[in-house]
């Protein structure tokens, strides 16, 4: 498994293995004891994906303690922008923010620490993301930061974006409790 730095203090791209062949390919995604030897001690306990229409930007979430959870990220279909921003004020890196493609192509992943606010844009007509987090999500405890308001520089001037996403707490003004 290959893995890059992003810049940002424990986040981590990953190139999934994949074993093309003339039917197709095959992209494993996990493997516990792999991911162990390369220094990711993993557990998830929830698994799910949203599909997405291009110029849909879905984020910036995450969960607040006592139910925070670390995700890893990979686009099964289609192609999208993945923003991650970190919000632990502890970190040399708060506050600061990392881009990547993740595509059905590029067979990527990504590995997000806890204390990240997560957020993606879809670049292809239809893109669907999918989301292993270490913990069962709990719509009491779910934190955002608002798209436009940490200095990214999103691809899209009107996005399609649900009510919740269009009217979280602007970067400056959240009190993180990471």
């Amino acid at each position: 498994m290959n893995q890059h730095p992003t810049g940002l203090e424990g986040a981590i791209s990953i190139d999934l293995i994949h074993f093309p062949d003339e039917r197709g390919s095959f992209v494993k995604i996990f493997n516990k004891v792999e991911y162990k030897e390369a220094g990711f001690d993993l557990n998830f306990d929830e698994t799910y994906y949203s599909v997405s229409k291009k110029g849909v930007i879905r984020g910036m979430h995450f969960q607040i303690p006592p139910h925070e959870h670390y995700k890893l990220v990979y686009a099964a279909a289609g192609t999208i922008l993945d923003v991650i921003l970190d919000i632990r004020k502890s970190s040399t890196t708060y506050g600061q923010h990392f881009t990547i493609e993740l595509s059905a192509e590029n067979k990527k992943a990504l590995y997000i620490p806890v204390g990240f606010a997560h957020g993606f844009t879809a670049l292809s007509e239809t893109a669907t993301m999918v989301y292993n987090v270490s913990t069962v999500y709990s719509p009491g405890f779910e934190g955002g930061i608002l798209w436009d308001s940490f200095g990214y520089d999103w691809p899209f001037e009107n996005p399609i974006l649900s009510e919740r996403d269009s009217s979280l707490t602007l970067f400056k003004e959240y009190s993180s409790p990471f």
